[in-house]
Formats: structure tokens, sequence, C-alpha cells
């Protein structure tokens, strides 16, 4: 068994990424971090530095920053070679680069092809020339067919329905078929999120979409700020006990440290291919999101009711109990919890980063 201790961070300033890299960071890991910065800010690696110092962990801050796509595998293979000259040879790969907007997918398939597919399989790649064979694959619950109402299992019929989810399905595939190229080698841990909200407690590290969001969760806030639009809910004669979709939220620190839990259990066990769910195992609808956003943090929200939206199931959440038998991984936080740090998130940074 190999240890690891040099973490090469794909989208590392992005949302999930930048949360990950903090709790690395805190665990004594040394990060590397790959991004385009096409919808992310490298002002969020400075705010985990803030964060690490404020918490006078200033001795763990070791974080190197690497601009760039990978589509290009040369700069992909002088990002390694670099780690390997400096004697930090990268161990592991946390993989979250690639766009994620269900829409712009539909719209722009091959676009979400060529950055999803292409970018895994050169990083897959120049991981394999330079020895590094550890990937935790940042997956999703949209690969799933999802028009059951009980619980999500890792075992539930795969279908997804755009090409967003499309792309980590084949993401998946071809991971899988590198591990079973060679099993003794290869270790791989696909992660399917299921719904990421919420931000660091601290409130210097969050979600700041570029443009336009797509979330509900941002929306929320955007709207509960701005206290002029109208929350758009779409649907309310859904299958479910209030009329409206149930989905399961996690807070994004649980679902950064699964991460941490993934690479742990890969430290122990040199060959890997699994796919693991990380969501609370609970279900939230739009209503009650609404309702506990309200009361937690004492103001009211506009809303109004549409038509249902193409593609949305009734009821998505997860059965968590393959991340807590195999990773030793329980989600701590509560949906008020989420709600709260979202919104000191928000009035802390109304702009983003």
């Amino acid at each position: 068994m190999k240890s690891i201790r040099t973490v090469l961070v794909t989208g590392g300033t992005g949302y999930i990424g930048s949360h990950t890299c903090f709790y690395l960071m805190e665990q004594g890991y040394k990060v590397i971090v790959i991004d385009s910065l096409v919808n992310s800010s490298v002002k969020s690696l400075e705010r985990i530095k803030d964060i690490l110092k404020k918490n006078n962990n200033r001795d763990l801050i070791s974080l190197e920053f690497f601009e760039g796509s990978l589509n290009n595998k040369e700069f992909v293979d002088y990002v390694f070679h670099q780690a390997l000259n400096k004697g930090n040879k990268i161990d592991a790969v946390i993989h979250f680069a690639g766009f994620k907007s269900v829409k712009e997918s539909v719209q722009n398939p091959y676009l979400y092809w060529q950055n999803n597919v292409i970018g895994t399989i050169n990083l897959v790649s120049v991981m394999n020339k330079y020895i590094c064979n550890k990937i935790v694959f940042s997956s999703s619950a949209t690969i799933y067919n999802a028009n059951n109402i009980d619980l999500i299992s890792e075992k539930n019929e795969i279908g997804p329905i755009n090409p967003y989810g499309n792309t980590k399905r084949a993401n998946e595939i071809f991971l899988s078929d590198i591990y079973k190229s060679d099993k003794q080698k290869w270790g791989v841990i696909n992660l399917r999120y299921f719904n990421p909200i919420g931000a660091h407690p601290s409130g210097l590290i969050g979600e700041s979409p570029k443009g336009i969001p797509n979330n509900i969760f941002p929306i929320i806030m955007n709207i509960a700020f701005e206290k002029k639009q109208s929350l758009e809910v779409f649907g309310k004669d859904w299958p479910t006990k209030d009329g409206t979709c149930i989905r399961d939220y996690i807070h994004i620190t649980d679902l950064a440290k699964g991460h941490i839990k993934a690479l742990e259990f890969m430290k122990k066990k040199d060959s890997t291919n699994l796919c693991i769910n990380l969501g609370t195992g609970k279900g939230t609808s739009v209503l009650e999101l609404i309702r506990i956003f309200e009361d937690t943090n004492k103001l009211k929200l506009n809303y109004n009711f549409s038509s249902r939206r193409d593609g949305d199931a009734p009821i998505v959440v997860a059965d968590n109990s393959l991340a807590k038998k195999i990773l030793n991984w329980v989600p701590e936080k509560s949906i008020s919890e989420m709600c709260k740090d979202g919104w000191n998130w928000k009035l802390k940074n109304p702009n983003g980063y």
C-alpha cells in the first residue's frame, strides 16, 4: 500500500473543489490545483489560506495553483512533471473539473463531451505515465433513472436524460475500463453527489456561480437578498406530500469531507473500483426548503408556481448506506445549518468572490 501525501485537485477553485481543498489541507495533505477559471475564481484559494491562518494552521498551508485546461494534455503533463521535479510526486487525483449546466449541455453537447470526457481521458493518460493510479471522480445523481420513489441506491437503474449526465456516466465507464485493464494497480472511486448547498461556516468560501445560477439554492439566496423577484416553483401537482419536488440536500462541508474519506479508503486498499452515493438519505420538498430558509434566517421569500419542467423527477433521495459502511462517512449538518451557512456566505459576499 502506498501512502498519499500530495493530491492533485482538478477544478479546485470551484464550489465543491475549494471546500475539499480546505479539508485536504486541514488534514495535512499537500494540494496542487488545476483550474481553467472559466466558471470560478482563484480568490477561493486565497480565502482557504485565510481560514487556515485564522485557525492557527498556518503550517498546513501547502498549496500550488496552475491555470489551464485538461483539454491541453501537454499542460497536464507539465503539472505532473513540475511536481516530480520538486520532489512532490502526485500520489492521487480528485477530479472535479468539468462543465455542469444541464441546460447548457442540451444546447451544446459537443462542448460537454469535448470538455468533460476528453479532459478526463487526457488526465488519466498523464496519471498513468507518472504512475499515479488513484482517482476520486466527481460524479452525479443525474446519471440515475430517478422515476421511482424509493431511496436511490448504487444498484439503481442508470439512465441519464441529458448530455451532462451522459458525460458523467461516460467517465464512470471509462474509469471502470481503466481499472479492469490493471486491477492490481488502479484505485477508482466515483462519488455520486445529490444536491450540495450551503457554505463553509466562516462565510469565506461558498458557491459563486458566474452568470445566472441554475440550481435552486443560489436562486433562493439571490431572491432573498435582492427582494425584487419571485422564486419560480416548477409544479405543485407532483405525487409528493405537498405537491412540490423532493430532493436530497447535503451540506457542502459534509460532501467535501466525503472525498477525504474516499482517499483514506484508497490508502488502505490498492485495488478499488467503487461507485458511492453522497447524500443525507433525507428528502426535503421545495416548499419545505423555502420555509426552513425563511425560519432559519428570519425573512420572507416571494415565490410563485409554474408548470412542471421537462426532465424533473418527483423524488430524488439517496440511499447512503454504502458510504456509511465502506467509507465510514456520516453527514452531520441539518437543512437549517445549510440555510444558515449559505445565507451567511451571501450576506458577506453578495457578488461572490
